[in-house]
């Protein structure tokens, strides 16, 4: 049975109930395709009010809104500040310009050395795997990214594959994207295959979000590519609230964990979303209980159109601190922050 913390009591809030073959999810692919697009639709669904509307479509033009419905279902009908629909839903302030945001925050793009890869750090590198997305996340520092430039196909495919080849350093591959797994399991299977070939490389990492927001993605075909192979299967998951996380969730997420994969979590730290300790702890036991380690707290990534979101660093190590007393250390992720051209993510010190 999986429990959940809610103030110093552990409550059976997730089961584990296996479903019955009448009750199997329908396939990921068409709960992908049926995602909520529309602002319009999305405001009528969750009942709220139409002043949201026009502020709503000007973010909708800035970046396009993707919501699959599993996650919609997650929220608070009626209620316009619900955590998970803070993080989806456009707002027209995405659309000004704010002084200390850039389109390309991290500096990625001077860390191309060929399509499809991002070589940042030693020992390991980024493979962009797919430029969808299930979800598109409003605080996304890669909402600019120029995914049109690093398809992953034909002759980049192999010039990739080639590069990693070379590059005797690089000992973990992580899989990232927009979000990896929307690519099929076919076409997954077969990088993995060709990364496998390669005797350097040991561990295979997947950054995604869609274990998360459409559970049904965690296929027996997934399991069979990212577990049951000479590579160590490592998922690092995207989740920023407790309430992302349901029955479903916590189900395919042990499906991965039964299977081998050690599961980690990125949080990124949300005005209005996650900031207040009260809230990371339970994000931190409601993942535990699901098989899942705190790995980091990251602080914005200050893309523009992202500004609302920021919280100052010196309250984000003010929380950090009231999270140590009410979490064992290792339910506290570390607090970070991504600094284009450092060699790792910059630790936050916080006393």
């Amino acid at each position: 049975m999986i429990t959940r913390y809610e103030g110093g009591v552990h409550t059976d809030k997730l089961s584990t109930r296996l479903l019955l073959p009448e009750e199997q999810p329908e396939s990921w692919k068409k709960v992908l395709a049926d995602s909520v697009t529309d602002p319009e639709e999305l405001l009528g669904i969750l009942n709220l009010p139409k002043t949201l509307l026009p502020g709503a479509i000007s973010g909708d033009k800035a970046f396009s809104m993707r919501i699959p419905r599993p996650y919609i279902d997650r929220m608070i009908r009626g209620d316009q500040f619900d955590p998970l629909l803070r993080q989806v839903l456009p707002l027209g302030e995405e659309s000004e310009e704010i002084s200390g945001y850039s389109l390309d925050p991290l500096a990625e793009q001077s860390q191309n050395p060929t399509e499809g890869i991002i070589h940042k750090y030693q020992g390991r590198l980024l493979m962009i795997v797919s430029g969808a997305c299930a979800i598109n996340c409003r605080f996304c520092f890669r909402r600019h990214f120029p995914y049109g430039d690093n398809q992953l196909g034909g002759e980049s495919w192999k010039q990739a594959i080639a590069y990693i080849r070379s590059q005797e350093s690089i000992h973990e591959v992580i899989l990232s994207g927009g979000d990896p797994l929307a690519a099929t399991d076919s076409r997954l299977a077969r990088m993995v295959d060709a990364l496998s070939d390669i005797p350097h490389v040991k561990t295979l990492r997947i950054h995604t979000r869609l274990p998360i927001v459409i559970p049904q993605r965690v296929t027996d075909e997934m399991i069979e590519w990212f577990c049951k192979g000479r590579l160590k299967p490592v998922l690092v998951i995207h989740c920023n609230h407790a309430n992302e996380i349901d029955d479903h969730v916590a189900q395919s997420l042990q499906k991965l964990r039964q299977a081998g994969a050690t599961l980690l979590n990125q949080t990124v730290l949300l005005r209005g979303v996650n900031d207040n300790a009260e809230t990371l702890a339970d994000l931190s036991h409601t993942l535990f209980d699901a098989g899942v380690l705190p790995y980091y707290l990251h602080l914005l990534d200050r893309v523009q159109g992202a500004a609302h979101f920021d919280i100052a660093e010196e309250k984000a190590k003010v929380l950090v601190n009231e999270l140590m007393h009410q979490c064992p250390g290792y339910l506290v992720p570390k607090l970070v922050r991504e600094v284009a051209g450092e060699a790792s993510k910059t630790p936050i010190p916080i006393n």
